[in-house]
């Protein structure tokens, strides 16, 4: 079962690159505190999630913050050094670039996506999330995993 409005965003442990290498993001420290937006990629450098997903975030985040967040995230099943090297790419400066390895966070609120068929394993369905002190608020799940629509920065925006 997917995660829902009103669910308290779940205790594990992602990965993001600092000064020395890849450290830990407990979400309660990352997700669990203030307004977040979260949203999640099937996977970095991949079509749709490098060439519109990202870019529009990066675009938009200044109005998002204006909005009153504090922290977007993009998460995705890969490990830091892919993350961070994807940000970099996209020139995600203001965005949390954030690992999700072994796809605990992703299994833990009902996101997977089997993408064995495609040689990809475990990855993440695309959505995006308004998370309030650790409480969801709101939920853009991607129907089927098709197109950026319900999760864009453009929609997220409307919802804050």
């Amino acid at each position: 079962m997917s995660i829902a409005v009103g669910d308290q965003v779940p205790q594990v442990t992602l990965k993001v690159m600092g000064e020395k290498g890849p450290q830990d993001a407990p979400t309660a420290e990352l997700l669990g505190t203030g307004k977040v937006v979260l949203f999640a990629v099937p996977g970095a450098f991949t079509p749709g999630c490098s060439m519109s997903h990202l870019p529009g975030y990066v675009a938009l985040a200044d109005k998002i913050k204006e909005r009153g967040v504090d922290h977007i995230v993009c998460l995705s099943v890969n490990d830091a050094y892919v993350m961070d090297a994807w940000g970099k790419d996209k020139n995600a400066t203001s965005l949390v670039m954030a690992a999700d390895g072994m796809a605990e966070f992703t299994r833990a609120v009902g996101m997977e996506l089997d993408a064995t068929a495609f040689g990809l394993g475990v990855r993440s369905k695309r959505y995006a999330l308004v998370i309030e002190d650790g409480v969801v608020r709101h939920v853009g799940l991607e129907p089927d995993g098709v197109g950026i629509s319900v999760s864009s920065a453009e929609e997220i925006l409307k919802q804050l």
